[in-house]
């Protein structure tokens, strides 16, 4: 494989993660029109949300490892072709079940994209930078989140409540294109046989890096939790904790917590896994507690300067956590491990963030809140003594 065409095919992979997360965020902004627009209870707004991630995980289950068995370029075009769908079906929804229709056929898009695109950053990571995988990874991830966050925040801004065309419509022609270039790609995983037995749904690690992968759970758990409490709800808790009307506003959260992470994780990005998740996960628990205690004395900015400082964790804590396993992977089996993670990624995503749309009604968002970033401090801190006294990646 050239040297030129192997560093341009990383570049593209980057761009399309980051394309993808944009994707994955931008109708975080849009929840409160919606609410307002249609009457949507919180509990609605949230499986808005979390279908996408309940239809991630199952796509994750079932063909997580299929790029290692027909290709890297066949499923990453087939993957964009349905998010381009997709986007297009959220920017035409006027009830519920269409949302919740459009975001299914989203997630499960993402789902058949997120291994075979880390595998395929990880096939072309350049030589005389090992390791840098993880780490662009995470910040193109993070980044995407942002970029998607503040698009869909600004344009709502500037279109009062409006916008949606011009910004899924922009979507719609991104995947678009990218659906088309990734067949430029160098294929970095040869077909061969086994295709019909990887569609079995299963998550399984190979023996050799378990232990590590139980002592990096709790940190990925807690950054991934943390991320789907923003994503839900951030731009509601804004609206109604904050009493802010602004578009931009809400998007900011979103924004806010992944820019953060998304520069946090390039500037870290030489660091030691073992110190990268260190720092991640302190930074979440001291990000969660402080949130609670903006959310409690109404105050917006020291809100926004929580979202800052757990965005940084949530960057640094995950990116830290796949550098430590990356080193233990097969080249053959890459996609299919990298599916496993993310099984455990998007259920601590997803998850809490049902089960806080559910609490909600019973408890108020105040509560519901509080009692979230508790628990994620709590654990983000169990997180961090484990990886102080554990391994010394």
């Amino acid at each position: 494989m050239s040297g030129p065409r192997k560093r341009w095919g990383f570049r593209l992979v980057l761009i399309a993660t980051t394309a993808m997360m944009a994707g994955a965020s931008a109708p975080s902004p849009f929840y409160p029109v919606l609410q307002a627009r249609f009457g949507f209870a919180p509990v609605t707004i949230t499986m808005v949300f979390a279908v996408y991630a309940v239809a991630l995980l199952a796509l994750l289950l079932v063909g997580g490892s299929l790029s290692d068995h027909v290709g890297r370029r066949p499923v990453l075009s087939a993957g964009f072709g349905l998010l381009a769908i997709s986007v297009f079906l959220f920017w035409h929804a006027d009830t519920a079940q269409a949302f919740i229709a459009s975001r299914i056929l989203q997630g499960g898009a993402s789902g058949l994209l997120l291994s075979a695109l880390s595998a395929t950053v990880v096939d072309l990571e350049p030589s005389h930078k090992p390791g840098s995988a993880a780490a662009w990874n995470s910040v193109s991830a993070m980044a995407g989140l942002a970029v998607g966050g503040l698009m869909a925040g600004f344009v709502l801004l500037v279109f009062d409540g409006g916008g949606a065309p011009l910004v899924f419509g922009t979507l719609v022609v991104v995947y678009l294109s990218i659906a088309g270039a990734v067949w430029f790609l160098p294929e970095t995983s040869p077909r061969h046989e086994g295709v019909w037995a990887s569609l079995r749904p299963r998550a399984s690690l190979p023996r050799t890096m378990r232990k590590a992968f139980w002592y990096a759970a709790p940190a990925i758990v807690a950054g991934w939790a943390t991320g789907g409490l923003y994503l839900s709800l951030g731009p509601v808790i804004v609206a109604t904790q904050f009493h802010e009307s602004s578009h931009l506003a809400g998007g900011l959260v979103v924004a806010l917590l992944a820019g953060s992470g998304a520069i946090a994780g390039f500037l870290m990005r030489n660091r030691m896994g073992r110190a990268l998740t260190l720092y991640g996960t302190m930074s979440i628990a001291i990000g969660s507690a402080l949130a609670i205690g903006a959310v409690a004395m109404g105050s917006l900015w020291l809100y926004y300067v929580a979202v800052v400082i757990t965005g940084t964790g949530f960057g640094t804590a995950f990116s830290g956590a796949l550098q430590s396993l990356l080193p233990l992977i097969g080249p053959s089996q890459r996609a299919h491990v990298l599916a496993s993670v993310f099984v455990v990624c998007y259920s601590a995503f997803s998850v809490p963030a049902v089960a806080a749309g559910l609490l909600v009604p019973v408890l108020g968002l105040f509560t519901t809140t509080c009692w979230y970033g508790a628990v994620v401090a709590l654990m983000a801190t169990t997180a961090a003594v484990l990886r102080r006294f554990g391994t010394r990646d």
